[in-house]
């Protein structure tokens, strides 16, 4: 499932080199497939987003995030501060610049 239209827009504000948002959107696609559990879960923009606001525009830390989703989705959601029931709020918030 590719990035939704809010976190693109994210992704090319923290990432604006040449490439670099292009590079991220791809590797968020395709984590789904590389995941190797909870599928649907890398499918959804809560766990990509979670990924993204943790790099906070960081290469290396977007590669970290992508770690820790890759060892406990659940630890990266916590991390992101998306882990309690009003995260869609959160999300809307960060997402909506």
């Amino acid at each position: 499932m590719p990035v939704s239209v809010r976190l693109e827009r994210r992704i090319r504000r923290d990432f604006p080199g040449p490439g670099s948002a292009a590079e991220i959107m791809r590797l968020l696609d395709e984590l789904p497939g590389t995941a190797g559990y909870d599928v649907e879960h890398f499918a959804g923009e809560r766990l990509q987003a979670a990924i993204v606001l943790l790099a906070e525009g960081s290469i290396r830390r977007f590669h970290e995030s992508v770690g820790l989703a890759l060892t406990d989705w659940r630890d990266l959601l916590v991390a992101a501060e998306l882990d309690h029931e009003s995260w869609p709020d959160r999300l809307q918030a960060e997402l909506s610049h």
